[in-house]
């Protein structure tokens, strides 16, 4: 796919206020860990993460997405009113019906004419949302839109916590339960439009997709009761799938926009952890140097991870004007979606 007047106009972000470390999560897991004989550190060794972030207990997505709303917002060039197209495209949704964008443009006080509506696609929501959005400012219909994620993994964490201290699982059982402690919180925003709006924003070139579903069970999350979300990963294979995707997606990304492994001035993945960079990166036959990260003081946000981590990297002056940028996202299902971008 290819995109030749769409620009990504703005981009915000919000840091939740609770920061958790791995050190503070393998205390409060301390009968396990003694009951199981494992040693401590392994969270932080085994994934590079050190810490996470988290809301208060009282957040909801809609909430964090609209805080990420009005931060990018502040920076964008249009009012509210002029916003045609609003999506929430996270992980977390407040309930099924209505729409989580729904109390996102209520608090964002967007214009009535505006279409308001979810994508939900594990950890790449963000970046099918540029695909959608792009589509339809360059078809034409649209010359601006919006899509704001609020992830929360609150929930997740502290039913993961609760699992775990309750049962007698041995090592092996208790493997499908250790990717959630690796999630965290954030939300982000962008305002994509047609060029001849904001000449000097940040061109969104295209992208390629790929699916491979056979590896649909690898990684499976629901809600159980009340407030609390409950997944299970078979993190080793997922990481064999998702990078064996990855490579096919990249050798076709290649061809599509005439790049190589020299081309990208910075590279910008979805955050897992320090395995799945190294794999990732060693694969693909990438520069580890041209890599920005976000794990280590992060974790993994879901669909919020890239573009929490893009925004950061353009904060920091660690992607400028003229770079070319690979935003390489997969997600558990499994699908990967790689764009380029043209800063």
């Amino acid at each position: 796919m290819r995109f030749s007047n769409v620009v990504i106009e703005s981009l915000g972000y919000e840091v939740p206020p609770e920061a958790l470390s791995s050190a503070a999560i393998e205390e409060r897991l301390s009968p396990l860990y003694e009951r199981l004989r494992l040693p401590t550190g392994r969270l932080e060794l085994m994934t590079g993460i050190r810490e996470r972030r988290f809301w208060d207990t009282d957040m909801l997505a809609s909430g964090a997405s609209a805080l990420a709303g009005k931060q990018t917002l502040a920076q964008s060039r249009f009012a509210p009113e002029q916003i045609e197209v609003l999506v929430h495209g996270a992980v977390c949704r407040d309930m099924l019906e209505p729409a989580t964008a729904s109390f996102v443009h209520r608090e964002l006080g967007l214009s009535s004419n505006c279409q308001v509506f979810d994508v939900s696609n594990a950890c790449l929501g963000f970046l099918n949302t540029f695909v959608l959005l792009a589509s339809m400012i360059e078809s034409g219909q649209i010359k601006c839109g919006m899509i704001t994620v609020g992830e929360n993994g609150r929930p997740l964490l502290e039913q993961t916590l609760k699992t775990l201290l309750g049962s007698d699982l041995t090592r092996n059982e208790i493997k499908p339960f250790f990717a959630n402690l690796t999630i965290g919180c954030g939300a982000v925003g962008a305002v994509l439009c047609h060029r001849s709006l904001a000449e000097e924003g940040h061109k969104l070139l295209g992208g390629v997709c790929r699916a491979a579903t056979n590896h649909s069970d690898l990684c499976k999350g629901d809600a159980t009761t009340g407030n609390s979300l409950h997944m299970q990963t078979d993190s080793e294979q997922l990481l064999l799938a998702g990078v064996a995707l990855a490579e096919e997606t990249w050798a076709e990304f290649k061809k599509e926009f005439t790049w190589d492994e020299n081309t990208p001035d910075r590279i910008i993945c979805h955050q897992v952890g320090a395995v799945h960079r190294r794999k990732l990166y060693e694969t693909l036959k990438l520069d580890l140097e041209k890599d920005f990260s976000t794990f280590e003081t992060f974790g993994n946000v879901g669909s919020a991870s890239l573009p929490l981590t893009l925004a950061k990297a353009a904060e920091s002056d660690a992607v400028r004007k003229g770079d070319s940028v690979a935003l390489l996202g997969i997600g558990s299902g499994i699908n990967c979606l790689m764009m380029a971008v043209e800063w």
